[in-house]
Parts: C-alpha cells; structure tokens; sequence
C-alpha cells in the first residue's frame, strides 16, 4: 500500500478528469509526492465509496457531477461557502470519522472570469445555465462582485425557480430567454457532460460578451462553437476553473497555497 498521502477526485463520468495533473503540479511545487486517484462512482454508491476511501487512508477528496449534493449531505460539518451553496466539492477528514465539507467552485470560477479571461463582473448581466451543485456553488461568489443582474435557467424551470428563491436571483423558462441582454452566458449545465446544447435560442447571444462552459476537454466544446456562432466576442472552457478551485482544495488539505497560473500554462499544452 502506497505510503504517499492519498486523494482523489470522484465522479460520474470521470475518466476526463484532468485533477490528477493539476494536484501533482501543486505537489511538484512543494516539493512532495503525492498520490491522486480518479475513483468511478456509482449513482447512488457515492457515500460508499467515499467512506472507503478514507478507511483506506485518503487524506482528502474533490467531487465533481453529479455528486455535490450527495457530498454535501455526506460530511458531517459545512464552510460557509458549502451552506450557501448547498453543494460540497471538497472533502477534508477531521477524525474520528467526522468530515467537512467546502466548496472552491466558486472562487475558481470567478478569479477565472475576472483574472485570466479579462472580464468584469460587475455591474454585468449574468445568465447561468443549469440548476445542480455546480451552478449553486458559483452564485455567492458571483453575488460579490455586484452584477447588475444574475438569470438562472434550466431545462426543467420548476429546479431554477428553487435555485432562484434560495438565492434571490430571477429565473425565467429557457424559450423565454431575452434576446442580446447578457453580458456573461456560464454553462453549468449536466448535459454538456454528453455534448447536449441546451435549448436557448442564439439571439441570447447577440451581446454576449464572454460564454463560459464550466466543463472543459475538447468533447465539450459544441456549446462554444454554437456560441460563438451565435454571437459571443469570447468563449472559454473550465479549465482556469478548476485549476483554480484546485488550487483552494490543495491548499485546504495541505495548507501550502500553489501558483496558479504556471499550473494553468502547463495544461493548456496538454
């Protein structure tokens, strides 16, 4: 058995998960050796195959879709992040079997949007697509940086009417979407794990000044290429998101605060 600390990244698909390269060029910069794992779970298996994990002697865990939820009402303690989102994607042990629950999503995608891609966030309008744990855990974040508006839609409305009263943001059905009135389109949405579009209409996008997918890898990329088809001035996928919700767990578990964007150099080339 392995004698390096442990971790991993669990999720429904995973196999595209690019946390393994990111945490070991954390590690490389700390100058230890790590072990990270991706681990398969089953839906409804997730709290299994966490907890064996741990016994096992894993030291902390990210999570991906579909699972936020279900790790959110796994750990025993929440950050504040975690409980204004009502999503976990990070996993720290406490002992004694107890575990708290935190969530980077968030601060990784908005240090994305403002820092890397160049955009400001406030005084903008915001449309978020989708209603899960991913989308639930940006908002409070976004909420910071005082947008002039932040619309929640989904393909089931009745999801983002909920995600909307939590968070006292307006939701309105995808085919009532206004035309050429966002700035920022973000998909959070699961079906872009299977390369669905979502149905809004490309008049959405006619002033959209940057559409961002939350998920990121070449198989993912039709809602950039309809977006900038449709009107976007700029597209960019999740990859400076997760290099830097990452780099928040990294330092979480470990308390050693990487660099980030050397990291994000070094997968783009990838």
């Amino acid at each position: 058995m392995s004698q390096k600390p442990r971790y991993a990244v669990f999720g429904n698909p995973v196999a595209h998960s690019k946390s393994p390269q990111i945490h070991q060029e954390f590690a490389k910069q700390e100058q230890v050796a790590i072990d990270y794992d991706r681990i398969y779970a089953d839906i409804g298996g997730f709290a299994e195959a966490v907890r064996q994990f741990f016994a096992e002697g894993g030291l902390g865990a990210n999570v991906t879709v579909p699972f936020k939820l279900d790790a959110f009402n796994f750990v025993d303690e929440h950050s504040e992040r975690a409980l204004a989102a009502g999503a976990v994607n990070t996993i720290i042990p406490l002992g004694n079997g107890r575990f708290r629950g935190d969530n980077s999503d968030g601060v990784g995608l908005v240090n994305d949007i403002i820092q890397a891609q160049g955009v400001a966030v406030e005084g903008k309008h915001v449309l978020l697509i989708g209603a899960g744990g991913a989308v639930r855990g940006v908002i409070p974040v976004l909420q910071t940086k005082n947008p002039a508006s932040i619309t929640i839609t989904n393909r089931t409305h009745e999801k983002a009417q909920q995600v909307a009263e939590r968070f006292g943001i307006q939701a309105v059905p995808m085919d009532e979407l206004p035309a050429a009135h966002f700035d920022i389109i973000i998909n959070g949405s699961s079906g872009g794990l299977s390369g669905e579009l979502p149905a809004v209409a490309p008049a959405v996008f006619a002033r959209c000044e940057l559409a961002y997918d939350m998920v990121y890898g070449k198989e993912f990329e039709p809602f950039l290429h309809f977006a900038h088809t449709s009107g976007a001035a700029k597209t960019a996928d999740g990859l400076g998101m997760l290099v830097g919700q990452a780099a928040f767990s990294y330092w979480l578990w470990r308390g050693f605060d990487p660099d980030i964007k050397s990291v994000f150099e070094y997968m783009k080339d990838l």
